[in-house]
């Protein structure tokens, strides 16, 4: 696909041509800040550099962390207290790593959401969706691992939980869950093999995030109305695009101070309360925890895991023309990543012509009982397996994969869609009417 028509760098004194023939690196960063972006994006269109900074923000505070951490069953709890205790600004870099973690999420899932309303999984943009999906995957696992490393009383007992999910496999998996501890129960091989991924993930999610980046460049960026921008001739991209700099980077620049703000202010004067007390006792194999729980943002696929029990039809079903080999732990372990998996698969499953949901009636109605439907995924699985909290879990998973699986797919042959605007300048046009125009629209056969 032909990039957006824009001026590129061209090295005016003879050192900027000496080193753009040897490394374009100067014209790379040129074409990066300077790349034409849909005037239209609103503010949702700033997690992206929320994202960036959390990523190096949690790479810095780890490597600090890492110089005064040990990982030994024996010594990991008092290292990270003697983080706490001793050290210069340890409290406030470990607080500033632990929260980060939660605003990396937070942000993610904001991020995808977004995606999945405006429709930035579609074409052209298939491969840069699927990306993000690895991204976020990398970004459960390397969350996971960290948090096994103050070998607290949860963090040693939610391994054994999350990795005994890996004995469900039929045949392999007691092998694969010796593979993945080091042995045949937590304990120092896990900490040595979590704490060095732990430090490698986030440097393969850096590179993964470069390449996200590349991608979205090549295909330019989605925007609220999901019309492409025009790439007739240069005249007519810039009518519908500003460059980035500089008026998309002070707009989340203004973004991220808000919300680093806002970050500050926990990581202040609440910075255990996205954690778990249980967590600042040491580690004891002999005392298991009253309600295992994992952190907050693996919780909608925590209830996901544990709502398909061997007394749901659906289970039992699937174990009888199995002939046993799929049962009740091993089905709720494909539910959880299936519900993964059904997210990266949308570009395949949404069926409408219309890319944004702005312009999809039924669409958003189906959409916003997918966003409560998740909070309710999240505060279910912080509750006791039992009733009612079983049924509401039930219900609700089943709802998150009606909605990819079965809704998605209907509503692009259902619904009748909107009128789209014919530009980008029409859409910003009608949005900010002291700069004349008037709006033309077009309909979604044309």
């Amino acid at each position: 696909m032909a990039g957006i028509p824009h001026d590129h760098y061209e090295p005016s004194s003879n050192g900027e041509k000496w080193l753009h023939k040897r490394l374009p690196i100067v014209g790379l960063m040129y074409d990066a800040l300077f790349i034409p972006t849909p005037k239209n994006l609103n503010w949702m269109w700033i997690w992206g550099i929320v994202l960036v900074f959390t990523l190096v923000l949690q790479i810095v505070t780890g490597i600090v962390l890492v110089m005064h951490y040990t990982p030994h069953v024996d010594m990991a709890f008092a290292s990270v207290e003697h983080i706490m205790r001793d050290v210069n600004g340890g409290a406030m870099i470990r607080y500033f790593h632990m929260n980060g973690a939660s605003l990396f999420f937070v942000a993610v899932y904001l991020h995808i959401f977004r995606s999945l309303y405006y429709g930035s999984y579609k074409a052209p943009r298939e491969v840069t969706w699927i990306i993000g999906m690895l991204m976020y995957l990398l970004m459960m696992g390397t969350a996971f691992m960290g948090y096994v490393l103050p070998w607290g009383q949860m963090s040693f007992h939610g391994t054994a939980v999350i990795t005994g999910l890996f004995g469900a496999i039929p045949f392999v998996g007691e092998s694969v869950q010796t593979w993945l501890l080091g042995a045949s129960a937590v304990g120092q091989p896990a900490l040595n093999r979590f704490f060095s991924l732990h430090y490698l993930m986030p440097f393969i999610l850096l590179g993964l995030t470069i390449v996200h980046i590349w991608a979205f460049h090549t295909t330019g960026n989605n925007n609220p109305t999901g019309v492409e921008v025009r790439r007739t001739s240069k005249e007519d991209a810039e009518k519908d695009t500003l460059p980035f700099w500089p008026y998309f980077v002070i707009k989340d620049l203004f973004a991220l101070a808000i919300i680093l703000a806002v970050f500050m202010a926990i990581v202040g004067f609440m910075p255990n309360y996205l954690g778990h007390p249980d967590n600042y006792i040491p580690a004891n194999a002999l005392v298991t925890p009253a309600h295992i729980v994992p952190e907050w943002y693996f919780l909608p696929f925590y209830a996901i895991l544990r709502a398909f029990t061997a007394d749901v039809w659906v289970v039992q079903i699937v174990q009888f023309l199995s002939f046993g080999i799929i049962d009740a732990k091993f089905f709720g372990v494909l539910a959880m990543f299936g519900a993964i998996a059904v997210m990266a698969l949308a570009p395949w499953l949404d069926t409408s012509s219309v890319r944004s949901g702005r312009f999809r009636p039924m669409f958003k109605w189906w959409f916003s009982l997918l966003v409560v439907d998740f909070v309710v995924l999240a505060w279910v699985g912080a509750q006791p397996a039992e009733f009612p909290f079983d049924w509401i879990s039930l219900i609700a998973s089943t709802y998150w994969f009606a909605y990819f699986l079965v809704i998605l797919p209907l509503l692009g042959v259902m619904e009748k869609p909107l009128a789209t605007p014919a530009t980008i300048e029409d859409d910003f046009k009608s949005h900010y009417a002291g700069t004349g125009g008037t709006k033309t629209i077009v309909s979604p056969a044309e």
